[in-house]
């Protein structure tokens, strides 16, 4: 746990294991997002398929479903720190070796997708033991906006990473690989470096039982459960996003460059309220806040499916991206705060299934029903049963609705 002499402070920058945090996971998502993009460009340029840039999201979305559960086990069971350390470890030599085969030109398509799978498992048993460190490097008061400044750094990446990863590659794959390799060992070595202490954990074996201990902890966890399926069925309906080249074309009439300014007004509306919330603490009515800005989510997917505005369809994706920022802070650390330590893993494991497969969903969601009645009824529909969704919410789960505060004072650590 984080000092007893920083206890009482409001700065962030104060914990210094914080900051190595913060520091890991902005070089850690940086690295990956420009690899995302250097990789699909290789894939891509080799074979001149567009089914290989499906490959792509397969290797990665297999391991992150197959291995979640294994994973969030894994985080409950050793040091959370060490998993982490490996994790990047394998990533890291998963990457040098992209590297060295680009500027030797022995790649191929095969070695860059058996590559990525490995990165990929790497990242699954990663990911759980990696979101269940924050709680311990920070004061509870501080959690979501330490939480919202990692947003910002993860908004930050997936604006900036892709076009300096395209801007890279200019040079060569090989050059791209060496820059997102030097990213993920200075996350590495910012890992090493943070001071983290996880109470040793009682060893038990993988069973049927343990694995699953996250989903039967969520379903009788009121607040956690309401938290987790809001998002999901949220995410499920709000997939208007995905239908942005529609619009972009046939309704807004605009070409490209509005597909991308489209593309990144939600995410410019969650770094900034990102950055107002890693700044601000979230101090009462957390429920109500959460349930408005997952409405503000369906009122502003309602005006971009009505919008025949370029301007105003920015706005309301603006808008749509800083709603969400707000909602997934609260449910964020709603869910860590309300979660016992030796529990962490394995929720957040659970967790990440749900938000993997809604996400994936979501898009084919708005997919399969644009084909059916069109974009715009496609999108006012979601946005509709958003706010459909908030209400029977707010009233299936009042203790959430009435929460005042993040802290759970009936959780112990």
């Amino acid at each position: 746990m984080p000092p007893a002499s920083s206890a009482d402070s409001d700065s962030l920058l104060q914990h210094r294991s914080f900051v190595a945090f913060w520091i890991a996971r902005a070089a850690s998502s940086f690295g990956f997002q420009m690899l995302s993009i250097v990789v699909s460009w290789q894939i891509y340029s080799i074979t001149g398929r567009a089914f290989d840039l499906g490959l792509i999201g397969l290797v990665q979305f297999f391991p992150s479903v197959a291995l979640a559960l294994v994973a969030g086990h894994v985080a409950d069971q050793f040091d959370r720190r060490r998993v982490v350390l490996l994790g990047q470890i394998v990533e890291w030599l998963a990457i040098a070796a992209l590297a060295w085969l680009s500027l030797t030109h022995h790649v191929n398509e095969v070695i860059v997708l058996g590559l990525i799978f490995i990165i990929s498992t790497a990242k699954a048993m990663e990911a759980p033991s990696l979101q269940s460190m924050l709680p311990a490097l920070v004061p509870p008061h501080l959690l979501a906006r330490a939480m919202a400044a990692n947003s910002v750094s993860g908004q930050a990446a997936a604006m900036v990473g892709p076009a300096l990863g395209g801007f890279l590659y200019v040079a060569g794959a090989g050059v791209a690989y060496s820059v997102c390799a030097v990213l993920y060992l200075l996350s590495i070595l910012m890992v090493s470096r943070l001071r983290y202490e996880q109470a040793p954990p009682r060893r038990v074996p993988a069973t049927f039982k343990t694995l699953f201990a996250g989903i039967r902890f969520i379903r009788n966890r009121p607040d956690v459960l309401g938290v987790i399926s809001l998002d999901l069925f949220a995410v499920l309906l709000g997939g208007a996003t995905a239908l942005l080249p529609i619009f972009a074309h046939d309704i807004l009439h605009t070409g490209p460059w509005g597909l991308g300014l489209l593309r990144g007004a939600p995410a410019v509306g969650g770094l900034i309220v990102g950055f107002w919330l890693s700044h601000r603490a979230l101090k009462r009515n957390v429920g109500m806040t959460m349930f408005t800005a997952v409405a503000g989510f369906g009122v502003a997917t309602l005006v971009f499916a009505f919008s025949t505005s370029l301007w105003l369809s920015m706005i309301a994706l603006f808008a749509l991206g800083g709603f969400d920022m707000i909602s997934m802070v609260i449910r964020g650390a709603l869910v860590q705060l309300d979660t016992p330590d030796d529990m962490r893993g394995r929720v957040s494991a659970v967790n990440s299934i749900f938000i993997n497969t809604s996400n994936q969903l979501g898009e084919f969601e708005s997919g399969l029903l644009a084909a059916w009645v069109g974009a715009v009824p496609a999108a006012a529909i979601g946005g509709v049963g958003t706010l459909i969704v908030v209400g029977l919410w707010m009233t299936w789960f009042p203790a959430l609705r009435k929460r005042q505060k993040l802290e759970n004072d009936a959780v112990t650590p």
